[in-house]
């Protein structure tokens, strides 16, 4: 099961992900989290992985969805704290080549 949460401080937004974010959650994941952008306007949107203790490629789909939405907003997009086994998902894929992850929180 997927948890999401947000956070809001100065201008940014940070929605986390916890749990198991699979082909189940995935499209969940992205209406929720467009529903937090319009709830709460930010110059940047950081997205914590840290939580989770699976994803499969179906988690590219997000992250690729939210990159693509900040990109036409205008916003700054980061990926922050994304576990080993997610991480390696995005590494084959290509993804830190064309965007911003950060380690820790």
């Amino acid at each position: 099961m997927l948890h999401i949460t947000q956070t809001e401080r100065d201008g940014a937004l940070t929605i986390s992900l916890a749990g198991e974010l699979d082909h189940h959650a995935a499209r969940a994941a992205i209406e929720q989290a467009e529903d937090l952008l319009v709830l709460y306007p930010c110059q940047r949107l950081a997205l914590d992985l840290s939580g989770l203790t699976f994803m499969d490629s179906s988690g590219l789909a997000v992250v690729l969805h939210l990159h693509r939405t900040c990109a036409r907003a205008g916003y700054d997009f980061v990926v922050r704290g994304t576990p080993p086994q997610p991480m390696r998902v995005f590494e084959a894929a290509g993804l830190p080549q064309v965007m911003i992850f950060e380690r820790g929180e």
